[in-house]
């Protein structure tokens, strides 16, 4: 006699992305052998939380956008909504360095651009020159070419390179760590070209979307979150909780994947591995970053894998530093600050996170992060744990005046972390998803594709799941031979 053979998926990458996929395929798919592989000794990828002596030290991200659904959604189905708050509401400004002196980021930046008049006239950011030339903006005509463009190109040709370069390009390296004369607009903020082409210029949209929030009532169930959450244990809360809720899935870590083949006589495909017996499986999902991807699939797909190769990425590293608040001469008053490119300062930002996020550090403390590694300006990740510690401590003596050994110190480095979308990115998203579709059953997540945030990167994996379970529905497994 013969049996049906269980359906096998494989999951390569355990961070936020793959931990999506296997809780959805646990939960719809629990007939499915599902296999978790990672490099990795832990789960989570770059959310990495420690906590000691009462803080809470946020590796990589410190949150995630509340307005972006499935980062809300999957912390509700976790039990974790009672756990989620946002940002301080007793300090809510933001500083910008200009000629290392710190100015108040003005209010009412949405979507990196200015959304009330009376904020960016008084700012000392712009000159008078500056703002005469953002308010140009408005006799402008909008570019009709539909060819994608950089950020930098088109915040410099609507508002002027001066806005771009003081406020718009620290804001955007906060969020990219990259070079917006490389970002493509498409793939980054697609809405800013929107409102050019329906509203012909950022003045008019301004006025539109201010008359429209005037005239409209809230929608019934409006969000009563704040823009930016988080958990009060970190927001490695998230991984956690996720891991318990994996079903049966098997968790294989520190397995590293080297090659993905087909023409398997089933369908299915063969995963080799490095040091262990290969692999096989009837769906694989990639979640590790495009790079990695594009070398399991050398063989596989070579259009492909040269596609995943033309998604370039950014290295990147975070410092945390704890004080004794009586050590801190400077006031703490602001969520932090961000650095323009033009500074010429190895550090990008910093975030005053006992401020931002209070309960992150014990009553009387001082918890500072610092941010370093940018598109074109990597060369400081050379340097040791020490040597960055230094830099850091030199930065906070120049802006807040600490003279003090920290109490506490993390370096965390993050080696090809931040993935660019630079122009052309959509394209080249458009032709993986045209190659992909050749090979029933192998499918993309992650964070190189259509969205960075952590709500981003669940949403792509769950869409991933959802897509291997119909695979697998259509494609029933064949029977086991018997022995």
């Amino acid at each position: 006699m013969s049996a049906p053979r269980q359906q096998r998926v494989a999951i390569i990458g355990a961070g936020i992305t793959g931990l999506a996929v296997a809780r959805q395929l646990s939960r719809q798919a629990p007939q499915t052998q599902v296999i978790l592989l990672d490099s990795d000794t832990r789960l989570g990828g770059k959310i990495s939380t420690i906590r000691q002596d009462g803080f809470v030290i946020e590796g990589g991200p410190d949150s995630f956008l509340s307005y972006k659904p499935r980062g809300l959604g999957l912390c509700r189905e976790l039990g974790l909504e009672s756990r989620l708050h946002g940002t301080s509401g007793k300090v809510r400004r933001t500083y910008v360095m200009r000629n290392r002196r710190l100015y108040q980021l003005p209010e009412g930046l949405t979507g990196l651009i200015p959304s009330r008049f009376g904020p960016m006239l008084e700012t000392p950011l712009i000159s008078p020159l500056g703002k005469l030339r953002m308010g140009l903006d408005y006799f402008i005509p909008p570019r009709r070419d539909q060819r994608d463009e950089s950020l930098a190109g088109f915040v410099s040709r609507r508002l002027g390179r001066e806005v771009y370069e003081r406020m718009i390009e620290p804001l955007m390296s906060g969020i990219y760590a990259g070079d917006g004369n490389q970002l493509s607009l498409d793939a980054t903020f697609p809405n800013l070209r929107k409102a050019e082409i329906e509203h012909g210029n950022l003045i008019k949209s301004m006025l539109a979307a201010k008359a429209e929030a005037k005239h409209s009532t809230p929608a019934a169930g409006a969000s009563r979150w704040p823009a930016f959450l988080t958990l009060q244990g970190g927001l490695a809360e998230i991984v956690e909780a996720a891991a318990q809720q994996l079903g049966g899935t098997d968790i294989r870590l520190n397995t590293r994947v080297t090659r993905i083949a087909g023409g398997m006589p089933d369908g299915g495909y063969r995963l080799d591995i490095d040091r262990q017996p290969s692999l096989y499986a009837d769906a694989v999902i990639v979640t590790a970053p495009a790079f990695a991807a594009a070398d399991l699939l050398d063989d596989l797909d070579a259009e492909a894998a040269a596609a995943l190769r033309g998604i370039p990425y950014v290295s990147t590293a975070t410092v945390s530093v704890a004080y004794p608040l009586e050590q801190v001469p400077a006031a703490l008053d602001a969520h932090g600050y961000i650095v323009p490119r033009s500074e010429g300062r190895p550090v990008l930002a910093c975030t005053w996170t006992s401020t931002k996020f209070p309960h992150r550090a014990p009553q009387g403390q001082a918890l500072i992060r610092a941010f370093i590694g940018r598109a074109g300006e990597e060369d400081v990740l050379a340097m040791s744990d020490s040597e960055l510690v230094g830099l850091v401590r030199d930065e906070l003596r120049m802006v807040l005046r600490i003279t003090a050994a920290p109490t506490l110190q993390f370096v965390f480095r993050w080696p090809q972390s931040m993935p660019q979308y630079t122009i052309g990115h959509l394209e080249r998203v458009r032709t993986l998803e045209r190659r992909f579709a050749a090979h029933p059953g192998l499918f993309l997540a992650g964070a190189a594709y259509r969205g960075i945030g952590i709500p981003d990167c669940i949403a792509s994996g769950e869409t991933a799941a959802a897509n291997a379970i119909a695979h697998l529905h259509h494609y029933p497994a064949a029977e086991e031979i018997a022995v």
